[in-house]
Formats: C-alpha cells, sequence, structure tokens
C-alpha cells in the first residue's frame, strides 16, 4: 500500500499545458463519511501561479485546449479507480464475522441449557466435566478468532493511515483543478473580452468573409475551450464527492477497529473471568450436592431405624405380655380331646357290636356245620341198614 500511496504523494498543485497521460496506479481506499469539501481559498503565491498560467494559454492552440487539464483528470481518474479497487478488496465482512462467530461461540456454550451457565449444573451425569470439556474447545476458538481479529485490526489500522495520505492528495488534486478552472475561466474572459471582440468588430465593418471566418473560428475555439472548463469542473465535482467517502470509509475502519478493541480487551476478558466464576459455581454446586444426598441418606437411614425400632418394641412388648399358652389354644386342645375321646367311644362300641353280631354269626354257623354233620351221618347209617 505504501508503495502505491507513494505515486500520489505530491500534494502541491502543479499546473502545466503538456501533461503525460501515462496510466497511474492508485491507491487502496475505503468508503464513507464526511461533508462535502469545500472550494479552498487561494494562497497568494497560488493566485499568482493562475495568472501567470493563464497568460500562457493559448485559446487558439487546439492541441494545447485538448490536453488542457487532462493530465489532473487522468490522475484523479486513476485515483477513483483506485478507491473504487479498495472498497471492493476491503473485507470488512469477514471482521463482522469474526466477531459474530465469537458471539456464536460464547452462546453455544451454554447452548443446550435453558438458563444460561447455571443450566449446566443441572445436568446429573458427567455435567462439571462436560462443562470444562466445552469450556476448553470455546476457549480454543475464541484464541484463534481473537488473533484473526489483531490481524484485521492492524491491517484496518494501517489503512485509516493510508485514507488520511489520500484525503489529503484527493485535496489537492481539487485545488489543482480549481486553478485549471480559474486559469480557464480568466483567459477564456480576456480573448472574449478582447481578440473574439476585435475579430467581430472588424468583420462588421469589412464586412468580407475572411475576417467573419476569422471571428466565427475564434468564437469556436472559445467555445470548446469552455467546455473543457466545464469538463474540468465536473472533474472536481467527483473530488469533491471523494472526500467524503474517504472519510466515510476512514470511519468505517474506525468503527471496526472500535469494534475489534472492545472484543478483545472486553468481551473474551470478561467470558473467560465468567467462566472461572461459573465453574466456581459447578464445584460449589456439586459440593452441595453431594452434602444434600449425605444429608438425606442420613435422614432416610433414621427414618427407617425409628419405624424398625418401634416395630420392634411393639411386637416385643405383645409377647412379654402373652402366656405361655393361648386360651384360645386351651380350648381347641380341650375340644379336640373331647372329641377324640368321643370318637375312641363311639369306635369301641361299634366295635362290640359288631364283634357280638360276628359271635352269633359265627355260633350259627357252627350249629348249621353240625347240624349238617349230623345228618349226614344218619343218612350213612340207614344206608347201611339197607344194605
Amino acid at each position: 500500500m505504501q508503495t502505491e500511496l507513494d505515486q500520489f504523494d505530491n500534494t502541491v498543485p502543479s499546473l502545466t499545458l503538456e501533461p503525460e497521460l501515462e496510466p497511474a496506479s492508485v491507491p487502496a481506499a475505503n468508503e464513507e463519511k464526511e461533508v462535502a469539501v469545500a472550494e479552498p481559498a487561494l494562497t497568494a503565491e497560488e493566485q499568482q501561479m493562475v495568472d501567470a498560467f493563464a497568460a500562457k494559454i493559448d485559446v487558439e492552440n487546439t492541441a494545447q485546449i485538448l490536453q488542457y487539464g487532462a493530465g489532473t483528470q487522468k490522475k484523479m481518474a486513476d485515483f477513483s479507480d483506485a478507491a473504487l479497487a479498495n472498497v471492493r478488496t476491503q473485507d470488512l465482512g469477514e471482521v463482522g464475522d469474526l466477531i459474530t462467530s465469537v458471539v456464536g461461540e460464547l452462546q453455544g456454550f451454554d447452548s443446550e441449557e435453558e438458563k444460561g451457565f447455571l443450566g449446566f449444573f443441572r445436568k446429573q451425569a458427567n455435567k462439571l466435566e462436560n462443562m470444562k470439556n466445552k469450556y476448553a474447545k470455546a476457549e480454543v476458538n475464541v484464541e484463534k478468532i481473537g488473533t484473526a481479529l489483531q490481524q484485521h485490526q492492524v491491517r484496518l489500522l494501517k489503512d485509516s493511515a493510508l485514507l488520511d495520505k489520500m484525503y489529503a492528495q484527493n485535496l489537492a488534486y481539487f485545488k489543482e483543478l480549481t486553478m485549471y478552472i480559474l486559469a480557464g475561466k480568466k483567459k477564456l474572459q480576456e480573448v472574449r473580452d478582447g481578440k473574439l471582440k476585435e475579430l467581430e468588430t472588424t468583420a462588421q465593418r469589412t464586412g468580407l468573409a475572411e475576417d467573419a471566418q476569422a471571428a466565427r473560428d475564434l468564437s469556436d475555439k472559445c467555445n470548446r475551450f469552455e467546455k473543457k472548463i466545464h469538463d474540468l469542473e465536473l472533474t472536481r465535482m467527483i473530488s469533491i464527492q471523494t472526500a467524503p467517502q474517504i472519510r466515510m470509509i476512514q470511519n468505517n475502519d474506525n468503527v471496526m477497529v472500535e469494534k475489534i478493541q472492545t472484543t478483545l480487551m472486553n468481551t473474551i476478558p470478561l467470558w473467560k473471568n465468567q467462566m472461572v466464576l461459573a465453574l466456581g459455581i459447578a464445584h460449589s454446586t456439586e459440593a452441595a450436592e453431594a452434602q444434600r444426598q449425605v444429608n438425606d441418606v442420613t435422614n432416610a437411614l433414621l427414618k427407617q431405624n425409628a419405624e424398625k425400632l418401634h416395630m420392634a418394641s411393639v411386637e416385643t412388648a405383645k409377647e412379654s405380655e402373652r402366656g405361655i399358652v393361648d386360651i384360645e389354644t386351651l380350648k381347641k386342645t380341650n375340644a379336640d380331646l373331647i372329641q377324640t375321646l368321643d370318637d375312641v367311644m363311639k369306635i369301641q362300641a361299634d366295635g362290640r357290636v359288631k364283634r357280638q353280631a360276628a359271635e352269633a354269626e359265627m355260633a350259627k354257623m357252627e350249629n348249621d356245620l353240625k347240624a349238617k354233620e349230623l345228618g349226614d351221618t344218619r343218612a350213612e347209617g340207614y344206608i347201611k341198614k339197607m344194605k
């Protein structure tokens, strides 16, 4: 940039009737704000330069009139091209993206929580470790972004210094064009009030065609020169417009430098401080949670033991007041014993009846058998007698 600027480092106005129209490269610029440049008042020395230069102007020299102020116009054109090129190459959007990235990293750090940093502490598993890991990752990214922002800040500061020089150079072009315009108007007025009037008077007096043509030729050349001066005025207007553009660009650069400075000096350190506090709170919260769990377990054990003690005491008291054998048990045992005796006696009675019946039945069978045997014996005796 400095090399480009050196080509436009002449801030002293210069007037010439033989400009060099070779292309010149121009410094890069930016864009923005400032009120239009007021037409500068000429110093006594500069006014003398205008008067001396006006005397050298030959309105009838077509080539000279064609090149009148062309050198300054060319420098202004190159200057405008350079300003535009710098606007195109100056990537302030990248700086904005970097600052946005910082914000994204800071916001993304607690994006999983509902209420900022403290939301991390509500997690049940590995919450503190997750927080540390996220902090480490975010810190690395923020450091990278901070380094890039510092580089942009240096570049923007250099650009701002360059724009100051460009502004001064543009002011010199503006004054140079003004001197060309003043000298041209002075010479044009002198020719029209002097030689042109003489030629017109001569043509009217003589009525000769060549005298009329000479007056007309000079009038046409004056008109062309007037148009040339008007072109220079248009070029000067470009210079007037360029001045606030330079200041606007410079203002944008300064705003970005301030934002970068705020990010580097305030935002990032503040974020780190808050993270230290957040980690400290996380440790305290974790300790409090552990203590709460210990207290909960202790209270639960006390309640459980109290309930068990109550139940054991009640059962012990009941058992201590209870007899060896319950009356209900005695009643049941006595009823079962009576029932048993009744059942045994009934079974014995039934047995006697059955035995008596069996004895009677056996006596009958015995008698029947005897009777059968007796009958058979008689029959045998009878048979023997018959034989």
